[in-house]
């Protein structure tokens, strides 16, 4: 377990950094808040296209509405991120998350311009779901399951947190299904599957 501990350390990072920053943001403001969370870095398309404020896309991860909001991601990031991590390396993993979230608020962008349904939106939750798109494949890879997670659990996990976005007002749901799209194909193009040692020995 110490082992792991060391090697997720990117996990623990992004956790820490995400709970700083909302504690900070609560001293000054109301998280829950649309107008504080936009004057802070959440996404806003028009903003973003008229305005080229482009790195909206990336500073809404780190920015989340209310407290409830924030501990559903950090476990949720905590549990996936760790077993991840420690099976795929820390520069593949934050490779993962970060092009993740960013095609996840690309994808839901390009849905809102569609819509014309502009809506001020924030979370870490496209990159958390390409964590889970990603470690899907990797379960797929190895017949089943990563460290305590299984093929199973990330199939159900994907499948009743969609449901719960569809059937619920205010989740941005473009972000979640980009999100777990980009991180398959992301550990598809960056895995590669450990090879077993085996032990020789010389027979006389």
């Amino acid at each position: 377990m110490g082992n792991k501990q060391k090697k997720a350390f990117c996990t623990i990072a992004l956790v820490a950094v995400n709970v700083l920053i909302f504690f900070i943001l609560t001293s000054k403001g109301m998280t829950e808040d649309a107008e504080f969370m936009l004057g802070h870095g959440a996404m806003y398309v028009p903003y973003i296209i008229d305005h080229g404020e482009y790195y909206r896309l990336y500073t809404s991860m780190f920015l989340h509405f209310g407290f409830d909001h924030l501990i559903n991601n950090m476990v949720m990031l905590l549990a996936i991120g760790w077993n991840l991590e420690c099976e795929i390396g820390t520069i593949k993993f934050a490779i993962i998350y970060f092009l993740s979230g960013l095609s996840g608020n690309v994808i839901s962008a390009f849905w809102d311009i569609q819509t014309g349904d502009f809506a001020v939106s924030a979370g870490a939750s496209g990159a958390i779901f390409g964590i889970v798109g990603a470690i899907l494949y990797v379960a797929i890879r190895n017949r089943g399951c990563v460290g305590t997670i299984t093929e199973r659990g990330v199939l159900i996990m994907i499948a009743l947190s969609l449901y719960y976005g569809f059937s619920s007002g205010g989740v941005d749901n473009m972000a979640h299904i980009g999100g777990v799209l980009s991180g398959f194909i992301l550990a598809v193009i960056l895995y590669r599957k450990k090879q077993r040692k085996y032990r020789s020995s010389i027979w006389a």
